[in-house]
């Protein structure tokens, strides 16, 4: 390789991180939070280093103009962003679940400040996100996202315009699955949880002078987190295969 090869190799190593480094960010397992920053970067480049010699031959040389360049580092990091976002969605039924549980049981209240979603979340939510972090990572489904991205290049090679109508629809429809999946994993919590407050309200019927909720209180805590434990394994296995489905739809077929 000549010295004059130096340039264009170097861009197109930025374009491959572009892409690659906005999907690391974003995809469940991978990007979490907890995971160090350094140790992200780190794979990344680790990806960049592994596809470069394989992809070089269909990436863009180095562009003589600044908006051209600016243009393609942009568009493959808006690629990355996308793809991300996609597989955030898939993992994030499990958090959304983890909420709704709380809300049943009676854990919605002690509040704590969740650093993946910037907002506040319950103790189970923040829980549930952590478990469906480990599974992606100790199952092996983070390789599918992965296997998909190197396919995104055949699909959206760089330079080309971002289909802005497709990812709309597609992040429309994963949110829709995403809430979906949430529901049916909280399915037996919520069923609890409302039939035990149909329980309280003829309870306070009948009985008026009772202090419902101060009775209740304990009870619904200890029986749903109980019950949670009871029904965790189950939900375990439907998210492992509702997520092993989303990632496949996510990456298109192999």
């Amino acid at each position: 390789m000549s010295w004059e090869a130096l340039p264009d190799l170097a861009f197109q190593s930025m374009l491959l991180l572009a892409r690659l480094g906005g999907a690391v960010m974003l995809l469940p397992g991978l990007g979490e939070q907890e995971v160090p920053v350094a140790l992200r970067l780190a794979l990344a480049l680790a990806l960049v280093a592994l596809l470069l010699p394989p992809l070089a031959a269909g990436l863009p040389p180095l562009p003589a103009e600044l908006p051209e360049l600016l243009r393609l580092l942009l568009g493959e990091t808006a690629i990355g962003l996308r793809f991300g976002m996609l597989g955030r969605l898939v993992a994030l039924a499990m958090a959304q679940a983890g909420q709704m549980v709380a809300l049943m049981i009676g854990l919605s209240s002690p509040l704590q400040t969740d650093p993946m979603l910037g907002a506040q979340s319950t103790a189970t939510g923040r829980l549930f996100a952590l478990f469906a972090a480990t599974l992606v990572l100790a199952s092996g489904l983070y390789a599918i996202p992965l296997e998909g991205l190197v396919r995104s290049y055949a699909l959206l090679p760089p330079g080309a315009p971002l289909p802005l109508g497709s990812t709309a629809e597609a992040l429309a429809q994963g949110l829709a699955d995403s809430l979906g999946v949430a529901l049916r994993l909280a399915g037996p919590l919520v069923l609890a949880g409302i039939l035990g407050n149909f329980a309280l309200a003829l309870l306070a019927r009948v009985a008026p002078q009772v202090q419902v909720f101060a009775l209740a209180a304990p009870v619904q805590i200890i029986g749903g987190l109980l019950l949670l434990m009871l029904v965790l394994p189950s939900l375990a296995g439907v998210w492992l295969a509702s997520s092993h489905d989303g990632f496949l739809a996510m990456t298109g077929p192999p």
